[in-house]
């Protein structure tokens, strides 16, 4: 009888690390999709800036964010 349960115990030990594996490539996966998308937006950025005439597209947001009465 000690042995089922060892053996149930054993399964069930080995499943959980089967799903720990599962979250920790969901994670990767998750982290490389984020990293991607930054990277992008960051390419986007540096283009948008090369295209402006005077100031850096940060300056001018920060520009238009001071109150000026």
């Amino acid at each position: 009888m000690a042995t089922a349960l060892e053996s149930k115990l054993s399964d069930l030990i080995h499943e959980i690390k089967e799903i720990k594996k599962e979250l920790i490539f969901q994670e990767i996966a998750k982290t490389r999709v984020a990293k991607k998308r930054l990277t992008t937006w960051r390419s986007l950025g540096k283009r948008i800036s090369g295209k402006w005439d005077e100031m850096s597209v940060a300056d001018e947001i920060a520009y238009q964010r001071e109150k000026t009465w």
